[in-house]
């Protein structure tokens, strides 16, 4: 699970096996919505303040995936790191 807390996700390096679908919960606990987004993962989630969200991802090639909040892009970031 990734919780969103002070405009920052945490954790913020995930690391994840290469070839296997996964399920990533997501739990927005800031007073303001989020939205999650990656390039590299095509994937964009808005998340409701208080809100909790499920995305799926993968399955991955080895490698390195950013993430970051598209409301908070100085703060909010993250990777996946698929091993």
């Amino acid at each position: 699970m990734i919780v969103i807390k002070n405009h920052q996700f945490t954790p913020s390096e995930i690391r994840v096996p290469v070839q296997q679908r996964i399920k990533l919960n997501i739990h927005n606990q800031d007073s303001t919505a989020e939205e999650f987004e990656s390039h590299s993962l095509n994937r964009e989630k808005l998340i409701p303040a208080g809100a909790k969200a499920v995305i799926y991802i993968g399955p991955l090639k080895a490698g390195s995936y950013d993430f970051f909040g598209e409301f908070n892009q100085s703060t909010a970031k993250g990777v996946f790191i698929a091993e």
